[in-house]
């Protein structure tokens, strides 16, 4: 029987994006859409919340889509099935709300795809239809189409170069499926800051509800470091306890990009310094 935290399987879905399945069947029977895990992956690794891409309750397994975009998650590539996390602890944060509305646009874009995809699956299962808008910026670099498609009625994919489905952004199909008989009820986003600010923006002017999740800015998921902070109708929220979803026509993007940079002079700097070692040690 595998460890709790035991690395399954380890593989890669684009540049600097690997696919993990990991052993964790408390957590798998009892998540739902939306939530996430903590992880640790030694001892003397930084704890990091990553959201949950997909689960099996009955073999007990999470599935965790993680960028490579600091010394941790780079340190996520050397595992190999058999090794074990340190720490993984969840499930936290919560979950969506999920009901039957009617229609129901799912757009993920780039990482997002990722926690957009059990939340399409949750949608679906509740009667809605689902129309999903997946973007990246160019073909190699788009993840889980096959399983979007598995979970939603209709599937649009856009990509910036126009090397596979249609050329341009996610807000384009958006529009174009805004103004069709397909008109959807609520509109779910998940992906880069700055796609989910002109999403929220172009589903306010047609007035449909729409649900944001802020998950790119927490950083311990417990609320004490305050990195997470974010305005919400004028109120100071916390992505990882009060989110990690919010309604996007409240949330104040302008102050949640700011935030977003703060540490990243920092990671790069930890990311260089994990590289460096691995070079001497090699």
């Amino acid at each position: 029987m595998p460890e709790v935290g035991e690395i399954l399987e380890n593989g890669k879905l684009a540049d600097k994006v690997n696919r993990y399945r990991v052993h964790a069947p408390e957590i798998a029977r009892r998540r739902k859409a939306g939530q996430f895990v903590i992880i640790r992956v030694d001892e003397n690794g930084e704890r990091i919340p990553l959201t949950i891409a997909d689960a099996s309750a009955g073999e007990g397994w999470l599935e965790l889509v993680v960028q490579e975009v600091g010394k941790t998650t780079a340190r996520m590539t050397q595992l190999q099935p058999g090794d074990v996390l340190r720490d993984i602890v969840g499930p936290l944060g919560a979950p969506t709300h999920i009901e039957k509305v009617g229609t129901v646009a799912i757009v993920g874009g780039g990482i997002g795809i990722a926690p957009a995809h059990p939340i399409a699956q949750a949608m679906k299962q509740a009667g809605n239809r689902v129309i999903t808008i997946l973007g990246a910026r160019s073909r190699d670099l788009l993840i889980m189409e096959r399983q979007m498609r598995a979970v939603s009625d209709e599937v649009h994919v856009c990509t910036d170069d126009g090397s596979y489905g249609e050329k341009g952004l996610v807000t384009d199909v958006l529009k174009k499926i805004i103004e069709s008989a397909a008109r959807p009820q609520l509109v779910v986003a998940i992906g880069p800051v700055i796609m989910m600010k002109f999403v929220s923006l172009l589903t306010k002017e047609y007035q449909i509800p729409t649900v944001v999740s802020l998950n790119p800015i927490m950083v311990d998921g417990t609320g004490m470091c305050g990195g997470c902070r974010v305005s919400v109708g004028g109120k100071t929220k916390f992505a990882c306890v009060d989110g990690p979803e919010f309604d996007g026509h409240l949330v104040d993007f302008e102050e949640l990009m700011k935030r977003q940079a703060f540490y990243r002079e920092q990671e790069q700097q930890a990311l260089e310094r994990f590289r460096h070692q691995c070079r001497l040690q090699d």
